[in-house]
């Protein structure tokens, strides 16, 4: 096909041998590219139009109805039948939507056999972790074993945390705001553009005054504007969500400096609180050498990671760790649970602790560091490999999160269910995400892109990647 690019697949061997991804420097970042008018250069009419979001398919027209059983169905079996069919195209539904999955920070590389003896029992984690209810059914015991892990992780002693494993990385979210709206119910809650829509979410249920800051083209906090924003605001205590991980292009906010801005803005430290939303780098990061550390012994206030990403879990789940002393005020006794509760959710699933202890146990600190090497490495190779075909690709120094020109075609995007915003999309490579997997995407990517812009150039993508980034007529 005219103008298609073949893209070679490169062995595993070559493409890691003698890399190290913690030795690149980063590139420049570019200042925006705006029009005379102030609009995006480059962007026409339809790149516009393309901007509107577009929903996915209603529910409603695909769904397994419910249907009532017939009187003698337990003679015949038909039923069971019936939903063992169900069943079986739906496993192979899965199987295929897994194969093309590449937009989602989602580790879909696991085995937990060994776990499936325990899904015949009920098991609930009530309340607080640390005190055992009447309810005997519960996995305490792991949950508090996998807390006290990442409490290493982030350096808290265990006396000194508090913490539980949530449902997903927004209730970890919406927990450590609350937090830091309880120990300054005055404060006002800064987050970048950038930040994940739980934060927002967060400030719209809890009536919170919300700052957004700007960000750099890398998507990072500016902390230009977070300190005028500081100074317009200085006789209200600071609440501040800092991301380690963006949602789209995986940028990390310079935690220490972040710190800098406050104090050097005459925020003391009993006039500030710092949530670390780390759902997806929180646990990659402490494995990159020279990448900022998330740690307790600077003065941040709470920690949340989602355990279904980066560790690979068959449900949404997390873990949030906050210091004790923030958390009293929060802790209620319950007398029908014979115990307390700060938590969100109240009941809360008591099989997620077992499998993120199943994990850490199996891969500890040395198998995730080496998951993250691989990550890091495929990661560059996709960036690499898109700039060679002539597409506009950004990766941000610590991040595993490649930013490309979004494709034009929907079918395509929901084919390998991209995670799109304006003018751009990005692949999230996780460690199911292989050279091979990458490869497969690509060729089809080329392909199709030749004939999308058959008679129309590529959009421009310098307003959101910069412009050393951007591979179109202008800046290629």
């Amino acid at each position: 096909m005219a103008g298609a690019v073949e893209i070679k697949t490169a062995s595993p061997n070559v493409t890691r041998r003698n890399f190290d991804p913690t030795a690149v420097v980063p590139e420049p970042l570019p200042p925006v590219v705006t029009a005379a008018n102030g609009e995006d250069a480059g962007v026409d009419k339809l790149d516009k139009k393309s901007r509107e979001i577009v929903l996915g398919k209603n529910v409603h027209t695909t769904c397994f109805a419910v249907t009532e059983p017939e009187a003698n169905d337990e003679f015949t079996g038909d039923k069971e039948a019936y939903m063992a069919g169900v069943l079986a195209r739906y496993r192979k539904s899965l199987m295929e939507r897994t194969k093309h999955h590449l937009g989602y920070p989602y580790n879909l590389d696991f085995d937990y056999g060994a776990l499936a003896q325990l899904q015949h029992f009920s098991i609930n984690n009530l309340g607080d972790p640390f005190i055992e209810s009447n309810y005997g059914v519960h996995s305490r015991q792991f949950e508090v074993g996998v807390l006290d892990w990442f409490a290493r992780l982030w350096e808290i002693e265990k006396n000194d945390y508090w913490g539980y494993i949530t449902n997903c990385g927004t209730e970890g979210n919406l927990h450590g705001i609350l937090v830091g709206r309880e120990v300054f119910p005055d404060g006002i809650l800064y987050a970048s553009r950038e930040s994940h829509y739980s934060v927002f979410k967060a400030a719209r249920m809890y009536r919170m005054e919300c700052v957004k800051v700007d960000t750099l083209i890398s998507g990072e906090i500016d902390c230009a504007d977070f300190r005028a924003k500081l100074l317009a605001n200085k006789s209200k205590p600071a609440i501040i969500n800092v991301n380690i991980g963006t949602t789209v292009k995986g940028a990390v906010d310079d935690l220490d400096l972040v710190i800098q801005t406050l104090e050097g803005c005459g925020f003391s430290r009993d006039r500030f609180y710092i949530h670390c939303d780390g759902a997806l780098f929180g646990l990659m990061m402490p494995f990159v050498k020279r990448a900022p550390k998330v740690s307790f012994k600077k003065p941040i206030g709470s920690v949340s990671v989602s355990g279904h990403k980066f560790v690979g879990c068959p449900m949404p789940c997390g873990v949030q760790i906050t210091r004790m002393e923030h958390v009293n005020a929060l802790s209620s006794n319950v007398e029908y649970l014979a115990s307390r509760d700060a938590t969100i959710m109240g009941s809360r699933n008591g099989h997620a602790p077992i499998f993120l202890w199943y994990t850490l146990n199996r891969k500890g600190y040395n198998g995730f560091a080496k998951e993250v090497q691989k990550c890091l490495r495929n990661a560059h190779y996709l960036k690499d490999q898109l700039r060679a075909a002539g597409i506009g690709a950004m990766l941000n120094e610590l991040s595993s999160t490649v930013v490309f020109e979004r494709p034009r075609d929907e079918d395509f995007v929901r084919r390998w269910q991209l995670a799109c915003e304006g003018n751009i999309a990005h692949v999230v490579v996780m460690p199911s995400v292989s050279i091979e997997k990458l490869d497969v995407f690509l060729n089809e990517l080329v392909k199709n892109r030749s004939t999308w812009y058959q008679e129309k150039q590529p959009p421009c993508i310098a307003a959101d990647i910069g412009k050393e980034n951007c591979a179109c007529p202008l800046h290629k």
